[in-house]
């Protein structure tokens, strides 16, 4: 009998070995989520093929000289900041964990930093705009009274669009007006539903979920039954956005900042801010302070004797 050649998978190189060891320790010890280090995986995989360019097979010998032609590499590739100032810590990351498991002697990005110029400012919606938006979705059909509820819940929420599309059902808590969200390393945390959110909720458990075949527990269902993908949300926001008239370039995470700015325009607190986005470090929430500058300014103007 006549069989198929077998094709032998192709061996993995030490910087593949050395990768996989990397993130399965992320994982393992740090509990990153899987969206985090399939990025970093990305990230290293572009890294290891520019040092192969540049004649480097061997880790003792990658320079800081090395890092900086990549990071200009990336830029020159057309990669926003964020995605560069990431591509450093992934790097960075990489090597702190060949030094403390002996691979090489010393760390060579332990005085790298990442430039401030890197931070970039979030885009984000004005309130006039975000009401444009939510008043576009057709609440007289169904998947319109689903997109209202899911589009509230973000603004509302501020909400990773992973976070929302993984949303359990048993995590909403509608009567007491919160979500239990699951954010990046596994971490816990309850986010408030103001009014309008939980109104907008309400009406899609009662006219829509419930008159649908669940094959899924999470609380936002397509027509098949099953979760969302963060895809279709990615496309559901641009498409009403196109509807409102808004030009801009509008992400789910643009629904992220404009809840932050908007929250610190009227005065909340910074660590209120924090606790809500989810944030481990308080740095990455003061990127928002620089957006509501312009509140800020008016404080001081009307406040400060001097003003």
């Amino acid at each position: 009998m006549d069989t198929a050649p077998v094709t032998a998978e192709k061996p993995k190189d030490k910087s593949q070995l050395l990768f996989e060891e990397f993130l399965n320790y992320l994982s393992v010890e740090k509990g990153l989520a899987q969206n985090t280090l399939d990025a970093y995986r990305q990230d290293l995989a572009r890294y290891d093929s520019f040092l192969k360019k540049e004649k480097v097979s061997d880790w003792a010998k990658v320079t800081r000289t090395h890092i900086l032609k990549f990071l200009n590499a990336e830029s020159k590739r057309g990669l926003e900041s964020s995605s560069i100032a990431r591509g450093l810590v992934s790097v960075k990351l990489f090597h702190r964990f060949l030094t403390k498991e002996r691979h090489v002697q010393s760390d060579i990005t332990s005085v790298l930093e990442s430039p401030k110029l890197w931070k970039k400012l979030p885009h984000f919606l004005t309130t006039q705009e975000m009401d444009s938006l939510l008043k576009t979705p057709d609440v007289k059909k169904p998947g319109g009274i689903r997109d209202l509820a899911l589009l509230e819940c973000l603004y509302a929420t501020g909400m990773r669009v992973s976070e929302i599309t993984e949303l359990p059902l048993g995590h909403v808590y509608l009567d007491n007006k919160f979500i239990k969200c699951r954010g990046k390393g596994d971490k816990e945390r309850l986010v408030p539903l103001g009014s309008v959110a939980v109104s907008a909720c309400q009406t899609y458990l009662a006219r829509v979920r419930s008159k649908m075949k669940a094959k899924t527990e999470h609380f936002f269902l397509g027509r098949s039954g099953k979760g969302l993908t963060r895809q279709f949300v990615w496309q559901m926001i641009g498409k009403y956005a196109r509807l409102a008239g808004i030009t801009k370039e509008i992400t789910p995470h643009t629904f992220r900042h404009s809840f932050a700015t908007h929250l610190l325009e009227r005065g909340a607190d910074l660590r209120v801010v924090q606790e809500l986005l989810g944030h481990a470090d308080i740095s990455t929430t003061q990127i928002y302070t620089h957006v509501s500058g312009n509140r800020l300014k008016s404080i001081h103007a009307k406040f400060h004797p001097r003003g």
